[in-house]
């Protein structure tokens, strides 16, 4: 079962809401055959200019579901964030369900919704889902050069990457500066 935590920045979560969330986002259950036990991390956040940004995380045992999404009307976001998510669990769903019907083991997800959900579904643009196995057409090696956070953005910004890895100066570790959309900077630092 998919247990929800709804949280409001600039926003009250009235029932309306909460329960419209609930409701589009819970029918991602009927993808799996065990509902797995996941706790749905939903952020709402409004702006001045009355727009509102949903960001829906959902972390299984494998994989994570993530989508964001920006949109005046909440409901409407709501429901772009709900087609992503199916868009997601039917392309994992494919790979996964493969991978374990070549082992011999029970598939994770069901088989797909009845036939109107289905050709509903289809009427959505979809993404090319690359179906089949993932492929690496080109590998780099480099060393990691012992930097602070700041030298690695700037190396970053030189290349025109979207991230940087280094070894952190004082930590020793290996850490990643990478862009965000709003143009701001992040960093991943690893532990042991």
């Amino acid at each position: 079962m998919i247990r929800f935590e709804i949280h409001g920045e600039n926003l009250t979560i009235t029932d309306a809401i909460r329960n419209y969330i609930e409701e589009k986002i819970g029918k991602l259950e009927r993808y799996f055959n065990d509902v797995p036990n996941a706790t749905a991390h939903v952020k709402v956040k409004t702006y001045q200019n009355s727009a509102t940004k949903i960001e829906v995380t959902i972390p299984l045992k494998n994989v994570t579901l993530r989508a964001e999404e920006r949109h005046d009307d909440l409901y409407a976001g709501i429901d772009l964030i709900n087609n992503k998510l199916e868009r997601q669990v039917r392309k994992y769903k494919t790979r996964v369900n493969r991978k374990k019907r070549n082992r011999g083991e029970q598939e994770v997800f069901a088989s797909l919704p009845e036939e109107n959900e289905a050709e509903q579904l289809e009427a959505e643009p979809i993404e090319n889902d690359g179906d089949g196995d993932i492929e690496i057409i080109r590998a780099k090696n480099f060393s990691l050069k012992p930097m602070d956070s700041e030298e690695a953005v700037l190396q970053m910004d030189l290349l025109g990457h979207d991230f940087f890895i280094f070894t952190d100066r004082e930590t020793d570790g290996t850490s990643i500066v990478y862009k965000r959309k709003d143009g701001k900077y992040g960093l991943i630092e690893t532990t042991d």
